[in-house]
């Protein structure tokens, strides 16, 4: 496996963690990149640096942006964008993943592109979920202000710095992990 290889799987794992937080933020990233040649993109997704994909997914990501500020407009968003978010972790990752068979790629896609994404996004449904819950949506958008923030730097990590985006993504799946770990039920160690 070369370096090159490796860091583009970085590139894709990071952007895949960023469509966790908002879908289209990372694509849009993705597109000007490609568009500005800063990313080479698997010969079959270079449509997505062309100036119609940029622009398009440049709208949807503002629409996305700003329809999370709104108190349960984001609950029914993330009801939608859960799947949306598996989809688009799985291209995010096709699409940058450079110099291996096409069944490994694919395999590389799903589990580390589609996965972190869903998980990631998984755990922000359930975040803003309970803080609909607990304070009628009115911490909502402190919830969508974080998220849009965290996608944007684990996405400009993913393009410029891919190896400090593969860092952050493990820091944010443990967080996950460890504050899913604290809201479990714990076991009863008793003996009849």
């Amino acid at each position: 496996m070369t370096s090159e290889t490796v860091i583009s799987i970085f590139l894709g794992v990071g952007l895949a963690a960023s469509v966790g937080f908002r879908v289209f933020l990372p694509l849009f990233a993705l597109s000007l990149a490609s568009y500005f040649g800063l990313w080479d993109l698997n010969e079959n997704w270079e449509w997505i640096g062309s100036l119609t994909a940029t622009l398009t997914l440049g709208v949807a990501m503002v629409i996305e942006i700003f329809a999370y500020f709104i108190p349960w407009v984001d609950n029914l968003l993330d009801s939608i964008a859960v799947p949306l978010a598996a989809i688009a972790g799985t291209a995010v990752m096709v699409s940058t993943v450079a110099n291996l068979d096409p069944v490994v790629t694919w395999s590389l896609a799903i589990i580390a592109g589609g996965g972190t994404a869903t998980a990631i996004k998984g755990a922000s449904a359930t975040g803003r979920l309970t803080s609909s819950a607990t304070t009628g949506g009115l911490a909502n958008p402190v919830v969508s202000t974080v998220e849009t923030g965290t996608a944007v730097v684990v996405t400009a990590a993913s393009i410029f710095a891919p190896i400090l985006a593969a860092v952050l993504v493990i820091i944010i799946l443990t967080i996950i992990f460890r504050i899913y770990r604290s809201l479990r039920p714990k076991k009863n160690n008793t003996q009849s």
